[in-house]
């Protein structure tokens, strides 16, 4: 790994075992000097699935097999790869994602269909195929139960590609009085756009769950956390978030409908797990050194807001300016009017560290810089903008995050394969 980001958590947190999931990683040699390349979970029988994944035209071959294999809802074993994005490799391609599929479904003596693949790495290079398949019998064969001690980590840094820190959450929850856990590991520095989820994540609970109340609350989660950060407006050929449910956790009611309020709590902390990964995402942006939230409210609708958000997010002179800690707002002026939503310019309002700067289309009567640079030069950086749409009551709000724009991500991308 890189330097590490001087955003990054004080430690990898302690997560949460989960009953029915075993996990083992290593070096297959994808990787140069046998760094950890290869993760797998073996899931319990019975264990649910759901996913949600890059919406890019030029996805990958992995992507099209684990939206295949999700019309089922079942799963025995995830395989992730890193090193190597295996996108853009033609038939051969497709072909070495039956095969990691086939040799994990022959050891572990279920249908290829249960197993979902995943990989992160250079584009457009084939896939040394041999050295996963002969790895796998082995892997499996050490996996472990998920409570053993830094197994969550191990499997975290061996789907790492640039990152510079291993990401974990947990939380545990409450279905019907019946308590219940929820960890997850993600992996993503660059290339982290909102369009869907931007990354590889993989979230598991021990509560017993249907295919169909998982894939409505994760498309629900993920909109809230991972479609609502970016790094650098580019979007993956190899997003892919799973949920999984092994069921056998402490027994609760039944649920059938994702809108049970049973549920209630279990979707607070299922939005607790994956912001916190999407938060450390953007804290481990590449070169970051600034986490910025932005906030937008006044706008004709919440699709508005988001837009709004995401053009001053992804403007790289906004990014560029706190990445100086310059006061610059007039960027974030340009990044609201480039939109191209609905706004009342003469009711612009525009805050930086709670500071209010603009109104009346025009810098406040009295605004003074030094307060905003101040903030601006912190770590953490805070932007709200009221676009003046529609009355604070009826209008449509956002919040995402990002990062700052520094020339360590041009050296990072720049050296990237060398």
């Amino acid at each position: 790994m890189s330097k590490i980001s001087p955003l990054a958590p004080k430690r990898f947190p302690k997560l949460a075992a989960i009953e029915g999931v075993s996990l083992a990683s290593g070096a297959c040699g994808i990787k140069a000097g046998m760094r950890s390349d290869l993760m797998v979970a073996v899931l319990a029988p019975g264990s649910k699935v759901a996913g949600v994944f890059t919406k890019s035209l030029t996805a990958g071959p992995t992507v099209r097999w684990c939206r295949d294999a999700l019309s089922g809802g079942a799963i025995r074993a995830i395989v992730v790869n890193s090193g190597n994005a295996n996108v853009f490799t033609g038939k051969a391609g497709a072909g070495d994602v039956s095969a990691t599929a086939a040799m994990t479904a022959k050891v572990l003596d279920v249908k290829p269909s249960d197993i979902m693949v995943s990989a992160t790495g250079v584009i457009g290079e084939r896939l040394p195929i041999t050295k996963i398949t002969r790895a796998l019998p082995g892997l499996i064969g050490d996996v472990a139960a998920s409570s053993r001690a830094g197994i969550w980590k191990k499997a975290a840094e061996a789907i790492s590609t640039t990152d510079t820190y291993p990401k974990g959450a947990s939380a545990r929850a409450k279905i019907g009085g019946k308590s219940v856990n929820i960890s997850g590991i993600a992996k993503g520095s660059g290339m982290i756009a909102p369009n869907m989820a931007t990354m590889l994540a993989y979230v598991f609970t021990d509560a017993k769950l249907p295919a169909p109340v998982l894939q409505s609350l994760l498309r629900d989660s993920a909109e809230r956390s991972f479609n609502a950060i970016t790094v650098d407006s580019d979007t993956s050929t190899s997003d892919t978030v799973l949920l999984v449910a092994t069921g056998v956790g402490a027994a609760h009611k039944p649920i059938t409908k994702a809108s049970d309020p049973a549920l209630r709590d279990f979707k607070r902390k299922l939005d607790d797990v994956m912001l916190d990964l999407a938060h450390q995402i953007i804290r481990d942006g590449e070169g970051a050194t600034k986490f910025i939230t932005i906030d937008v409210t006044g706008a004709a609708s919440n699709r508005a807001a988001k837009v709004i958000a995401m053009s001053i997010a992804n403007s790289p002179l906004v990014k560029t300016a706190f990445a100086a800690g310059d006061a610059n707002w007039g960027r974030i002026v340009m990044a609201v009017g480039k939109a191209g939503e609905k706004i009342n310019a003469d009711k612009l309002a525009i805050r930086v560290g709670g500071i209010k700067i603009t109104e009346n289309g025009a810098a406040r009567k009295g605004y003074k810089e030094a307060p905003v640079t101040r903030h601006v030069k912190g770590k953490n950086i805070d932007v709200s903008v009221n676009v003046g749409a529609k009355p604070v009551k009826q209008s449509g709000t956002a919040r995402v995050w990002t990062c700052d724009l520094t020339h360590g991500y041009i050296s990072i991308n720049a050296d990237y394969r060398s």
